[in-house]
């Protein structure tokens, strides 16, 4: 009678060009491991080295960072994946060695050991859908970003060629605008406004994309068939990065922890009698922030955001506190 293998844990510590595993049972022993590059060369050594252990699941550190790339191919190949938060792997590596020492071995050995001893990790899976809400509302992003960068050069520009500069808040429309009322004499400043008209045709093309790009991605939010776009303060980006990032909204068991993990339920810093709470600073930042921006639309507008801001304003609260409330 053939023995049936049991099940297996394989902890990865993931990287661009490669990865280190380690192979562990339930009873904590080690079975195996190695390194291996991530080419396609390496990653048909990689799946040949557990080929004996055909009962198996692979815990994988930072699946939404750097170890998404070979997560996805794995799902690919029909392997399971589970997501291992770098947190919980950096408090594993303490208790393991007592020193805390972050090699590649020893982050794959602290990524096995959180996949064999707990419960609850959030599986991978392949959504098509919400893996081009991603990569898109990321352009978008970098648009943004990228718009922000050429604005403040501009704004540097103008300065010089303009006493006083420009107004804050400034279109490539009012850029050219002012430009062509600036008569440089000097080699100086005609490069000046050369560069300056430069960035201008830049922003333009920005502009353009940005539409677009806000356009694709309305589309594909109301595809999903979501109600965020219902809600004030909550744009296409917002939406999608909301989707993007949550993923299944019930691998959340209650509000308090999908507070938690967005990073805004407050920290308790209580000290004997003096009851106080502090800002979390962890948490998913990105969703952080869209959460933030739809706070400060609400409290702009005569919105249930505005009234709730105001009764916690009455009890006592600071605007601060009644802010991250």
């Amino acid at each position: 009678m053939s023995q049936v293998s049991p099940r297996v844990v394989i902890g990865m510590d993931p990287h661009k060009r490669s990865v280190t595993i380690e192979v562990m049972d339930g009873d904590e022993h080690v079975l195996g491991g190695g390194r291996f590059a991530t080419d396609a060369a390496g990653y048909r050594l990689m799946l040949d080295s557990v080929r004996a252990w055909p009962d198996r699941v692979w815990a994988i550190e930072g699946c939404n960072g750097i170890g998404r790339h070979i997560a996805h191919r794995l799902i690919a190949d029909g392997e399971e994946v589970v997501d291992v938060p770098p947190k919980l792997s950096a408090r594993a590596r303490v208790f393991a060695t007592g020193q805390g020492r972050k090699t590649d071995a020893t982050d794959a050995h602290s990524v096995a050991l959180v996949g064999t001893r707990m419960t609850g990790l959030r599986p991978v899976v392949a959504d098509d859908q919400l893996e081009v809400l991603r990569l898109l509302v990321d352009r978008r992003r970098s648009l943004g970003e990228e718009h922000t960068r050429k604005v403040s050069q501009l704004h540097a520009l103008l300065l010089e060629l303009i006493p006083g500069g420009a107004k804050v808040f400034l279109s490539a429309a009012q850029a050219r605008k002012l430009l062509a009322s600036v008569r440089p004499r000097d080699v100086v400043g005609k490069t000046r406004k050369r560069v300056a008209m430069e960035l201008v045709v830049d922003l333009e093309k920005i502009y353009a994309r940005t539409k677009a790009a806000d356009k694709e991605l309305t589309e594909l939010v109301k595809a999903t068939g979501t109600r965020l776009l219902d809600l004030r303060g909550i744009g296409p980006s917002g939406a999608a990065r909301l989707l993007a990032e949550v993923g299944d909204i019930t691998r959340f068991p209650d509000r308090g922890h999908f507070a938690s993990w967005t990073g805004t339920a407050p920290i308790d810093a209580s000290s004997g009698d003096h009851v106080r709470h502090r800002l979390s600073r962890g948490g998913n930042r990105q969703i952080n922030r869209v959460l933030h921006i739809m706070a400060v639309v609400q409290l702009r507008n005569p919105t249930e955001g505005r009234a709730y801001f105001d009764r916690k304003k009455a009890t006592g609260k600071t605007s601060m506190e009644a802010m991250r409330c």
